[in-house]
Parts: structure tokens; C-alpha cells; sequence
């Protein structure tokens, strides 16, 4: 099948297209990126205060070096011509001075306005070399020269890669136009400045992106260890809450019927009951002590270990609990954060049997075997004293933290007609 004209036609103008749109974009529309997003600071340092009353608060080592260039070019490129003119014995004046402006002034405009500079260069250089055409061949002077190519590094340093292959196609198309002779050499220095100012471009963008890359995993970082404060901090405060409230709740309930009308029992136990709640607060006030220690307000007091679980095991009882404890192997000297574990999964687990199997009997036994220490608490009450047995409470939850912070393991769920929970917590000088 013949393909008809339209088809044939539209390759053509895609490809036209494709070919325009840059050139456009390098003489029209284009704009190159912010002169400080990829400039360093130490060529913007900040004005002497000696040189305060200036209205400026930075100076800009970029176009100061840019001026002083621009000045000797025209200087050396007037002289230049000027003696050119003298050995062909014309009388030129003014058009030597256009001709030197020409050659150089773009360059003052490179820093801020690369592609108004290039612009600027492409539509001044052509008719410069009207004036020195008649001294010259090649036409172009050595001033030119070296304004066109800063122009075009800083172009190519900061626009997007389409603007740079226009301002390539069209330096081209004029060095041709204007000295077909020379376009080898223009047209290999252009495309060795367009693509040394290309890679530079790409290697400051990879080197912004890296930056930017860094400072996303610190500000993760940073919301990661919030988080984790958050967890730990809500980890202690239920563990010191949950069991004293569970332990004043049941009092609370058993207090008027052991008391029976007895103002005398009914007394004591709302002593009782007080100083349960007052040592609910003190916990609390050591527990937020020491986890504010970064501000330097903490407290002082220790944290509770192993060695007030005679007290956790009175206070079980008081509350109802049938409590049997045994310890075995050489509990002393175990390190803080074990000590610390042990005792709050041991609440916690006393804490459970009151909330959910009120007056069972509980049996725990801590015992140490070389470098692990094993916590086992055990209730006969049925399952219904998980109370936990649909979804995971946040009792256990924060018992699986703890032991997954030393390295350990644990274990809870029904055993016969009871509840157990198991974990071993290993022994490192690093807890």
C-alpha cells in the first residue's frame, strides 16, 4: 500500500519539530537556572564592615573576576585592532571601538544572564567582525574568542541539556555564515566547551541531589528515633500505670467487703490504697525522670530490677493473687537494662492475672543459667486470663519490645487450664 503525502509529510515535520524546539528555546524562551543554586558560598563572602554604608551584603567574586575580564579584553582587543589598522592604513575610529565592545561586553552579563550574555554575543560578534573582516582573516580575534567560550561554558553550566544543543546548532550555523574557512576550528573548540560545561552541570547536580539525598535519611533518621523515644516512653508509663492501677482498682472493690461496716478495716485500707496511689506517682515521676535525663532534670532514683521483686510480689498479693516465687542461680550484679526487663515483664504478668483471673494462683520463677537469665510466670486461672486472646494488648507487645531490644526471645499463651509467659533475656556487658 502507498502511503499518502500526509503520511509521508509527517516524519518531516516531527522531525522539524524536534529540531526547532531548541533552537527556540536557546534564542527565544529558554532561561537558565538561579546563579546560587550551584554556586558555591566562598565566592559570595560577606561585605567588610568596613565597607558597610554600601548598598550590598555580599560580594560577588564571580562578577568582579567577570568585569576585570571583560575591561582587559576590550582593552587588549582595541589595542589590537588599532594596530591592525594602522599597518593597513585605514582610517577606522569609532568602529574599532564597537568592534573591541563586541568582542568582550557580553562577558560582563555571564554570571547573572548566561543566555542573554550568549545572546547578546551572537547577534554582536557577526557584526564586530564587519569592522574586522578588512584587518583580519580569520576574522575573529583572539578577545572573541575567549569571551564566546566563557559565554557558552556558563551557559552550558547552568541550562537544561535541549538549551545547550540549540546554542551548539546555532554557534555553528554562524561560524559558518560568517567564515566558512574556520568551521572545523569553531565548531570543535564549541563542542568541547559545550560538553566540559555539561559534565561539570551533571556532576554539581549529583552532588546537590547526594546532598539533598543525606539530609532525607538524617531527617528519617531523626523522625525514626523519635518515634522509637515515643514507644519506649509509652512502653514504661503503661507497665508502671497498668500494674499499680490494677493493683488500687481491686483494692478499691475489696476494701468495703473485707471491711463489712468496720470503720476501723475500712481505714486501713484506704491507707492502703493511698499508699499504693503514692507509689504509683513516685514510679512515674522516676520513670519520666529518667527519660528526660538528655534535659538534665532527671531523677536521681534508680530504676526498679530484681531486687524489689519481693515488694512487686507483696503488693500482688495484697491485691489477691496466691503468688509463689522462686529464684535460682546468682542474680546480683546482672547489667541495668536485664535487671530493668526481668522486673517489668514480671509486673506485667502480675498485672494480667489481677486485671483478668483475679485470685488465681501465679507461680514465677527467675533463675540465671550462664549467660541467660530466664523469667517464667505461670497462672492456673484457665485462658480467660490472657484477657489478651482475640488481639495483642500492649502489655504484651511492650514485653516482645523489651525482649527484642537484648537480643532474646519470648514466649506467651495458654498452658493446660493456665496462662504462661516465658522469656529469656541474655546476659552482655552491652545491656
Amino acid at each position: 500500500m502507498t502511503p499518502t503525502p500526509a503520511r509521508r509529510i509527517r516524519p518531516v515535520r516531527e522531525a522539524a519539530a524536534r529540531l526547532a524546539h531548541p533552537l527556540v528555546e536557546a534564542l527565544v524562551t529558554g532561561a537558565a537556572d538561579p546563579a546560587g543554586r550551584l554556586r558555591s558560598r566562598r565566592l559570595r563572602p560577606r561585605m567588610p564592615r568596613a565597607l558597610g554604608l554600601l548598598p550590598f551584603r555580599t560580594i560577588d567574586l564571580v562578577l568582579l573576576a567577570d568585569l576585570a575580564l571583560t575591561f582587559t579584553l576590550f582593552d587588549a582587543g582595541l589595542s589590537l585592532l588599532r594596530d591592525e589598522a594602522i599597518r593597513a592604513h585605514l582610517p577606522l575610529g569609532g568602529e574599532l571601538t564597537f568592534a573591541a565592545l563586541a568582542f568582550s561586553l557580553p562577558l560582563a552579563f555571564r554570571g547573572r544572564w548566561p543566555l542573554a550574555a550568549w545572546r547578546m554575543a551572537i547577534l554582536l560578534i557577526p557584526l564586530g567582525t564587519v569592522v574586522s573582516r578588512q584587518l583580519s582573516d580569520p576574522p575573529y580575534s583572539t578577545a572573541a574568542a575567549v569571551m564566546y567560550v566563557l559565554v557558552v561554558y556558563a551557559v552550558a553550566v547552568r541550562s537544561e541539556r535541549h538549551i545547550t544543543v540549540g546554542v551548539w546548532i546555532v554557534s555553528v550555523l554562524v561560524a559558518w555564515v560568517i567564515h566558512p574557512g574556520s568551521l572545523a576550528v569553531v565548531t570543535g573548540i564549541v563542542t568541547v566547551t559545550v560538553l566540559f560545561g555539561h559534565n561539570v552541570r551533571a556532576r554539581r547536580l549529583a552532588v546537590g541531589l547526594l546532598a539533598q539525598e543525606e539530609r532525607r535519611s538524617r531527617q528519617a533518621l531523626a523522625g525514626q528515633a523519635v518515634l522509637e523515644e515515643r514507644a519506649r516512653i509509652a512502653r514504661e508509663l503503661h507497665d508502671v500505670v497498668a500494674h499499680h492501677m490494677s493493683v488500687i482498682a481491686i483494692q478499691a472493690e475489696a476494701v468495703p467487703l473485707r471491711a463489712a461496716g468496720d470503720a476501723e478495716h475500712l481505714e486501713e485500707g484506704l491507707r492502703e490504697i493511698r499508699a499504693l496511689s503514692l507509689a504509683a506517682m513516685t514510679e512515674m515521676r522516676r520513670v519520666l525522670g529518667v527519660l528526660r535525663e538528655g534535659d538534665g532534670h532527671a531523677d536521681i532514683a534508680p530504676q526498679p530490677g530484681l531486687g524489689r521483686l519481693e515488694e512487686l510480689v507483696d503488693t500482688a498479693r495484697s491485691a489477691g493473687l496466691i503468688v509463689t516465687l522462686k529464684l535460682g542461680g546468682d542474680l546480683t550484679g546482672l547489667p541495668t537494662a536485664v535487671s530493668l526487663s526481668a522486673y517489668r515483664i514480671a509486673q506485667e504478668s502480675l498485672s494480667n492475672a489481677m486485671r483478668h483471673a483475679p485470685g488465681s494462683a501465679v507461680s514465677m520463677r527467675i533463675a540465671r543459667y550462664g549467660a541467660e537469665l530466664h523469667v517464667q510466670v505461670t497462672n492456673d486461672a484457665g485462658r480467660r486470663s490472657t484477657g489478651e486472646g482475640g488481639h495483642m494488648g500492649h502489655g504484651l507487645i511492650g514485653m516482645r519490645e523489651r525482649v527484642s531490644v537484648l537480643g532474646g526471645s519470648l514466649w506467651a499463651g495458654p498452658v493446660g487450664t493456665g496462662f504462661a509467659v516465658t522469656a529469656i533475656l541474655p546476659i552482655t556487658e552491652d545491656a
